[in-house]
């Protein structure tokens, strides 16, 4: 990826150009020391003056007034703010007139910005205060007060809090009067510019120290870069979060949103002192120190999956290369290209009007439809559909270029999602709420409905990065989530009235990606690389989760690496400094889960003698137990040692029911409530009872054997026993109460357990005989 850039020969305004601002993606206002305001046309590459200021305004600052207010989208800003060296901030409309003058600071105004709703504006001068305006311009209150200038200012993601520059140091200030204050020392010079993005919520900084640094909104640093040659005095966000660009004397850089650099331009513009990002992300404009506007188009971007490399070689021109033929084939668009996702077999593509679908059997044919909304931010894809998102809301579209859904939720927010939010299945949407970190709303693909009951999932802390699984079946989906305290979580999706159960997997995970064609997880945490095979072990069999686990030393990603892809058996991982590393991982984990979703048990054994591997056995040991195949999982667990659970999975097989064995099954994968739920539903009360005997819930087993007016005798001669094993005296008031007057005889007591057996026998005998007769029948 790289910016190719574009200068006049002759700069349009006599002075230094200190601000600039997008009012459409081919359209930009840009403001000079000479007091003119000009306009620019990217179509037909026309400039014109818009107005010309009073010879006492020196502008230093734009912000355009946002485009979407009120749910309302407008296809373009309609005014802008600009503040200027006398103290004051101007309200100015898009055809030049003065709206509003408002005396706001003593010394410049050196930065004001609405905030996302636009409901309100901040200000922040040479005087050391930060102002906060309504909409009109009416002062609302005087956020902070300080000895040294204010050279810069920006909104958090939610409006509200607000980021500010003190010299050396960097503050965060909420708008609630005694919420805590953030502040720590950030630079080693003059701290310039500062930037928030609203989508990944990380903090820019850049300083008279020569430094840029990417910080998250906790104040910790992610990236700091090296010293430049000269100050650095701009640095912008893109609008989607994944790229930012940074601005010095004769130099524009364009870097990733990890801090590493994708592009060094040296043009001759003396220092930019603005930069400023088109609404589609597709290009930036720098106000230069020399009179120059300079525009600069990302170029080269690249998409890679399986043997298929996609590269941006022009605005509306993609060259596809298939590097096993070495075949190359040219994709003409009629508009710029904004958005790009290759994955599952398929190229989408949105430029500024339309959507192409491009299979990778056939480039020649794509499925192309209109786009509502022009701008796109973020496409997902899975394996039957993909997902659009832009300003109006979320679509979810077929491969045929068919709308299937467009899920809505109380409060969405679509200009603040991306990968790490949204996460799409073949039959589910999950998407982090962003006004209550701690939810996660869960969607049928099919129909945009909520799934299940229609709650939504909700966890203890705040949620970071969100992923489903990609097979298996529907009822067995599951979601992984990463919450602050980077503690990795699995729960399942599909929850009927139950409280969801939410299983901890992992600490210190700071990225994972499940595999695209089996549900294996792999992440980072901490030190180690670390891939879940069967993650969904931790529902069958807890004590064997770390037995399915692969792990091997991290130290070679370097500090915070990103895994990009999982596809097949090969892992893409990312470094800090935007190398790529590939990572092979086994072949035989993925066949295993082919084979089990296949039923096919006797291949699945096959495979693990032939591999001889314990990671391999103890996930075909949980596979075999979550499907309730015991023979399996008993060659599976005499295979890994484990000879208790081979033990109690014989004297499952020897249980008479059906109901019974299922019931102990459940107990086996620590399911307590459901196994003594689903004998009380058949009838097995006195089973009911002694599962709970046999757990020590002595409680629950005497309210069980009074409730149905058995057994009751059995509890207590149980209870008695184990007193006397362990030499202690009854304590408990409701024991102390039945077993007055009770002699306990275990002859009796045995003939009755041997009666509830022969009952349970004959019950069994019954229930297959009808079976058999229609087998005989047929």
């Amino acid at each position: 990826m790289r910016l190719k850039t574009s200068l006049l020969k002759e700069p349009k305004h006599k002075e230094l150009v200190s601000c600039v601002g997008w009012t459409t993606a081919d359209e930009l206002y840009s403001c000079s020391d000479d007091h003119q305001i000009m306009k620019w046309n990217l179509l037909t590459s026309e400039t014109t003056q818009v107005v010309k200021l009073p010879d006492d305004i020196y502008p230093i600052d734009l912000h355009w007034f946002p485009r979407s207010v009120g749910g309302k989208k407008q296809s373009y800003a309609e005014s802008f703010v600009l503040t200027s060296s006398d103290g004051k901030f101007h309200l100015i409309s898009k055809s030049g007139r003065l709206e509003k003058s408002v005396e706001a600071h003593c010394g410049a105004v050196l930065a004001g910005r609405w905030n996302y709703e636009g409901t309100a504006l901040v200000t922040v001068g040479e005087d050391g205060q930060v102002k906060i305006w309504s909409k009109s311009g009416m002062l609302r209150s005087t956020l902070a007060q300080q000895g040294t200038p204010v050279y810069s200012v920006a909104w958090g993601p939610d409006s509200e809090k607000v980021l500010y520059t003190s010299g050396k140091q960097l503050t965060i200030k909420p708008l609630q009067p005694n919420a805590k204050v953030l502040q720590w020392k950030a630079h080693d010079g003059l701290i310039l510019k500062i930037d928030w993005n609203s989508v990944n919520d990380l903090i820019l900084s850049a300083g008279e120290d020569c430094k840029y640094k990417v910080w998250d909104s906790y104040g910790r640093i992610l990236y700091s870069s090296q010293p430049h040659e000269y100050p650095i005095t701009s640095v912008a966000w893109a609008m989607d979060g994944e790229l930012f660009a940074i601005g010095s004397f004769h130099t524009l850089r364009l870097c990733d949103k990890t801090g590493w650099s994708y592009a060094l331009e040296k043009p001759n513009t003396g220092s930019i002192f603005n930069i400023a990002w088109s609404i589609d992300g597709t290009q930036l404009a720098g106000a230069c120190g020399n009179g120059h506007v300079i525009f600069a188009h990302v170029v080269e971007q690249r998409w890679e999956w399986k043997n298929f490399e996609v590269t941006l070689i022009k605005r509306r021109t993609m060259e596809v290369r298939n590097v096993v033929n070495d075949a190359v084939d040219l994709l003409e668009f009629r508009d710029r290209v904004i958005k790009a996702s290759l994955n599952y077999g398929h190229l989408v593509v949105s430029t500024s009007l339309q959507c192409y679908v491009f299979s990778t059997k056939n480039w020649n044919t794509p499925i192309i439809f209109d786009l509502k909304e022009g701008t796109v931010s973020l496409i997902l894809q899975a394996e039957r559909h993909f997902l659009l998102t832009d300003g109006g809301g979320l679509y979810l579209y077929s491969y045929e270029g068919r709308l299937i859904s467009s899920p809505k939720f109380p409060g969405m927010r679509t200009d603040v999602l991306n990968a790490q939010t949204v996460s799409l299945s073949n039959d589910t949407l999950a998407i982090k709420d962003k006004a209550d970190g701690k939810v996660i709303y869960i969607f049928e693909a099919l129909s945009g409905k909520p799934l299940g009951d229609g709650r939504p999932l909700t966890h203890t802390t705040e949620i970071v990065e969100i992923a489903l699984d990609q097979k298996g079946l529907t009822s067995e989906r599951k979601v992984v989530f990463i919450d602050k305290n980077r503690d990795l979580h699995i729960t399942s999706v599909k929850r009927f009235g139950k409280e969801q159960k939410i299983v901890k997997i992992g600490t210190m995970v700071h990225t994972l990606a499940w595999n695209d064609t089996s549900n294996i997880l792999c992440g980072i945490q901490d030190t180690r690389f670390t891939v879940w095979y069967y993650p969904n072990t931790v529902y069958v069999d807890k004590d064997l989760l770390p037995k399915t686990l692969y792990e091997k030393d991290a130290s070679e990603f370097s500090k915070n690496p990103q895994i990009v892809h999982f596809v097949g058996n090969q892992i893409t991982i990312r470094r800090a400094d935007g190398s790529l590393i590939h990572l092979n991982i086994s072949p035989y984990p993925a066949i295993l889960h082919e084979y089990v979703s296949s039923s096919k048990w006797e291949d699945a054994v096959r495979l693990c003698r032939f591999v001889k591997d314990q990671t391999m056995w103890a996930c075909l040991a949980a596979m075999a137990v979550a499907n309730k195949d015991m023979a399996t999982a008993e060659i599976a667990y005499a295979s890994i040692g484990e000879i208790d659970k081979v033990q109690f999975i014989n004297f499952i097989k020897d249980l008479p029911s059906k109901e019974s064995r299922m019931a102990h099954i459940l107990l086996f994968s620590g399911n307590t409530q459901e196994a003594e739920t689903l004998l009380l539903q058949t009838g097995l009360i006195y089973q009911a009872i002694q599962v709970n005997i046999n757990l020590y819930n002595w409680d629950r087993a005497l309210e069980l054997a009074v409730k149905h007016k058995t057994h009751v005798d059995t509890v207590l001669a149980y209870r008695q026993k184990f007193l006397e094993d362990f030499g202690k005296k009854e304590t408990n008031k409701r024991f102390l109460q039945y077993a007055e007057g009770l002699e306990v005889d275990w002859n009796k007591i045995k003939a009755k357990i041997e009666m509830e057996i022969a009952k349970e026998r004959e019950r069994a005998a019954t229930a297959a005989s009808p079976a058999l007769c229609k087998m005989g029948q047929t």
